[in-house]
C-alpha cells in the first residue's frame, strides 16, 4: 500500500533537466501514503519517470522496495494496493520458470505483466493502481482494480501523460494548471462528491475502475478488463443462496488477512463489520487483533457500547476514542488538510484511523460495501418509489408542468427540492436516485458552480454521467448498481483512500471485492436483498444477538447538533454570500470543503452572486 505517481513524455527530449525536480515534488506530496520508504526512477531516455512512497505491508524488507525492475531491467513497476492472491500467481509462475528475489506481491504482478501483458491482469484480486514502463518499446501502462477501490488520476500536458495516486500530487507536478471544472463543481453540489472519471480540475480524470491505459508513441489508448455487471439470474433455492454466500465471504475474509504486519478492524454497532469480526473468528485469526471504534455523547449515533460487547464475545481487544463537539472542533483544521478532493464524509474514516495508527497498527479491515451488496440502504426501498412516482407524473405532462412551477414558488425543504426536479420530462431511475442522495436541487448545483467558476448556468452541463448504463442493468439490481458506481465509488471509497492514508494506514475492504461480487451477482435479488440485510445475517449467524436487534444508525456523528454548537460559526461563514440558502449539515459542510480547498490553493470565486440567468 503506497502512493504512486510519474509520467510517460512524448518523447525524451520533451522533459529535459526538470524530470527529477519534478518527480520529487510529486514524491515529496505523498509521502504521508508511504512513510516506510521512497523511491524515484527516470529511464534514461527521459521518456518516462516513476515516483513511489511505500507502505510496508508484504515483504516488509528491502528487497520489496519500489520502483522495480524486472532482472534484465526491461520493465519497471510502481505499485499502489494488495494482491491477496499473490502466492498462487507466484507458484504458476515459478512452474512456468519465473524467478523472484523477493517475497512480495509487487514482483508478482511485475513478472504477471511481462509474461502476459494487460491480459493479466484480470488475474489479480485486490486493490491496486499501477503504472509499468517498458523500457525497450517504450511503452507504458496505467490500470486500476475493476472496483475502483484505489484512486488513480490523470492528465495529458504538453509534454506526456501525468499521473498520480492523488488529484494533490497531480498539482505539485507543475505540469497541470488548476483551473475549476464547472460541470464537476455542479457535480459536487448536486451529489456530494465529483462524479468519476470527472476532477475538479479541468483535463484531469481517474482512470475508470477495472480499465487500464496503453501509452506508446506519445498516443494514449483504454481498454477494460473487468467490468461490474449484474447477470440475468433464474431461480435459486435460499438454503443454496445462503451457503454460496457463507462460503465467498468466508473466501474473501480469510484472503484480506494475508499480511506481514498485524491487522485490526473498524468496529461499529452494525452488521457489516460484526459479521467481518465474526468471520476473522472462524478463520482462528482474531487472537491477537484489535478493534476500533469512535464513541459519541449523542443519544442514538453512540455504538461504542455495542462494539465494545462484540469485540468481547470474539476474544477481540477493544479501543475507542470518545468525540463531542469541541474536540470535533480541534480536529477540523487537521482533517481539512488531509482532504485531497472536497467531500460532505470522511471525517469518521479520518478520525478512526487516526486512533489505529495511534495503537500502532497500518492495516486494518472495513465493513464498508455491505449495504451495497445486500440491500442495507433506505434507498433500495425509496428510490424504485420515487422513480415510479416521477413516470407516473410524466404521463400528465400539464400537470407536472404546473406542479413544478409551484415548487419554484415554495419554501420547501432541500429533500423536497431535490424531489421537484423529477417533474422535468425524460427522467429516470438515475435522476430519482440522485434526487435522494444528493445535497441540493438542479437549480441551485447549477447556481453554485457559476458562482464558483463564472459560467452562466446555461452553460454547465446539468445531467449527471452515466444514465445511459442503466439500461443494461436488469431492473432489480439498478439500486444497487447506483449505489456502488455512485455513492461508494465517488465517495466512500474515495474518502477512505485518501483519509486512511492521510495516517499511513492501509483499509482492507473484504465486503469489496470482485471475487465476492461475482459470486454473488449471480444470486438473485429477490434473496441477496431481502430487508434488514437478511441474507447476511443468514449467512453469518455468529453475528452477536445485540447487533442483530439494534436499529441501523451507520457510522457517523451527530454533524447538525455539533454545527449549532462549537464548530458552528466556521461553517455559517463559508455559507456566508452563497447565491443558495444552506439549511442542513451537509450542505453547509460541502460550502466548507469546497471554499477551504479552494484557500488552501489560492484560489477565489470568480462568479458574481446568484451567476447568470439559465
Amino acid at each position: 500500500m503506497c502512493g504512486i505517481a510519474g509520467f510517460f513524455a512524448h518523447d525524451g527530449n520533451a522533459v529535459g533537466t526538470d524530470a527529477d525536480a519534478m518527480l520529487n515534488r510529486m514524491l515529496s506530496s505523498m509521502l504521508h501514503r508511504g512513510p516506510d520508504g521512497r523511491g524515484a526512477w527516470l529511464d534514461r531516455r527521459g521518456s518516462a519517470g516513476l515516483a513511489h512512497a511505500r507502505l510496508a505491508i508484504i515483504d516488509t524488507s528491502t528487497a520489496g522496495a519500489q520502483p522495480m525492475a524486472t532482472a534484465d531491467g526491461r520493465y519497471v513497476i510502481s505499485f499502489n494496493g494488495e494482491i491477496y492472491n499473490y502466492r498462487s500467481l507466484r507458484a504458476e509462475l515459478r512452474a512456468k520458470g519465473c524467478h523472484f528475489t523477493s517475497d512480495s506481491d509487487t514482483e508478482v504482478i511485475l513478472q504477471l505483466l511481462q509474461s502476459d501483458g494487460p491480459a493479466g491482469l484480470s488475474r489479480l484480486r485486490g486493490m491496486f493502481a499501477l503504472a509499468l514502463w517498458d523500457c525497450e518499446a517504450q511503452r507504458g501502462l496505467l490500470a486500476r482494480d475493476g472496483l475502483g477501490i484505489k484512486p488513480l488520476y490523470y492528465a495529458m500536458t504538453s509534454f506526456g501523460l501525468v499521473f498520480a495516486s492523488e488529484l494533490r500530487t497531480l498539482l505539485a507536478s507543475a505540469a497541470v494548471r488548476l483551473e475549476l471544472d464547472p460541470a464537476s463543481v455542479f457535480g459536487y453540489f448536486a451529489t456530494g462528491s465529483v462524479p468519476e472519471p470527472d476532477t475538479l480540475v479541468q483535463g484531469v480524470k481517474m482512470l475508470a475502475p477495472g480499465q487500464f491505459l496503453a501509452w506508446s508513441g506519445g498516443r494514449s489508448e483504454t481498454g477494460t478488463f473487468w467490468k461490474l455487471a449484474f447477470p440475468e439470474t433464474g431461480a435459486c433455492d435460499a438454503g443454496v443462496a445462503v451457503a454460496r454466500t457463507r462460503a465467498a465471504l468466508e473466501e474473501s475474509v480469510a484472503a484480506h488477512l494475508v499480511s506481514d504486519v498485524p491487522v485490526g478492524l473498524f468496529l461499529s454497532g452494525g452488521i457489516d463489520s460484526n459479521a467481518i469480526l465474526a468471520l476473522v473468528a472462524v478463520a482462528g485469526a482474531s487472537a491477537g487483533m484489535a478493534a476500533f471504534s469512535i464513541g459519541v455523547d449523542e443519544p442514538g449515533f453512540d455504538e461504542a457500547a455495542l462494539a465494545a460487547a462484540a469485540a468481547a464475545s470474539f476474544g477481540v481487544r477493544h479501543h475507542v476514542l470518545r468525540l463531542d463537539a469541541v474536540r470535533a472542533q480541534d480536529s477540523l483544521s487537521d482533517f481539512i488538510a488531509a482532504m485531497d478532493v472536497p467531500s460532505v464524509d470522511g471525517f469518521n474514516t479520518w478520525t478512526v484511523s487516526r486512533l489505529a495508527r495511534s495503537h500502532g497498527y497500518k492495516v486494518v479491515l472495513s465493513g464498508l460495501g455491505g449495504d451495497e451488496m445486500f440491500g442495507g440502504y433506505p434507498s433500495f426501498a425509496q428510490v424504485p418509489k420515487m422513480s415510479a412516482a416521477a413516470h407516473a407524473m410524466a404521463r400528465v405532462p400539464r400537470l407536472a408542468r404546473a406542479m413544478g412551477a409551484l415548487t419554484q414558488r415554495l419554501p420547501l425543504s432541500p429533500r423536497m427540492q431535490r424531489a421537484s426536479d423529477l417533474l422535468r420530462p425524460g427522467v429516470d431511475m438515475s435522476d430519482a436516485y440522485r434526487a435522494y442522495r444528493g445535497i441540493f436541487s438542479v437549480t441551485d448545483a447549477a447556481r453554485l458552480a457559476a458562482h464558483y467558476t463564472g459560467r452562466s448556468e446555461s452553460e454547465i452541463r446539468r445531467d449527471i454521467p452515466g444514465r445511459e448504463e442503466l439500461a443494461s442493468v436488469p431492473p432489480a439490481d439498478r439500486v444497487s448498481y447506483l449505489e456502488i458506481t455512485r455513492y461508494m465509488r465517488n465517495q466512500l471509497l474515495r474518502d477512505s483512500d485518501v483519509m486512511s492514508m492521510s495516517h499511513g494506514l492501509e483499509l482492507r475492504l473484504p465486503l469489496v471485492d470482485q471475487g465476492l461480487f461475482d459470486a454473488l451477482a449471480g444470486i438473485p435479488s429477490s434473496l441477496r436483498l431481502r430487508a434488514g440485510k437478511q441474507m447476511l445475517l443468514d449467512a453469518v449467524p455468529e453475528i452477536p444477538d445485540q447487533v442483530k436487534n439494534a436499529p441501523k444508525r451507520g457510522f457517523s456523528f451527530p454533524l447538525q447538533t455539533w454545527l449549532q454548537q462549537e464548530m458552528g460559526p466556521e461553517f455559517r461563514n463559508a455559507a456566508a454570500g452563497m447565491p443558495v440558502k444552506a439549511t442542513q449539515w451537509y450542505q453547509l459542510w460541502s460550502m466548507m470543503a469546497l471554499g477551504r480547498w479552494l484557500e488552501a490553493r489560492s484560489i477565489a470565486p470568480k462568479g458574481t452572486i446568484g451567476g447568470s440567468p439559465g
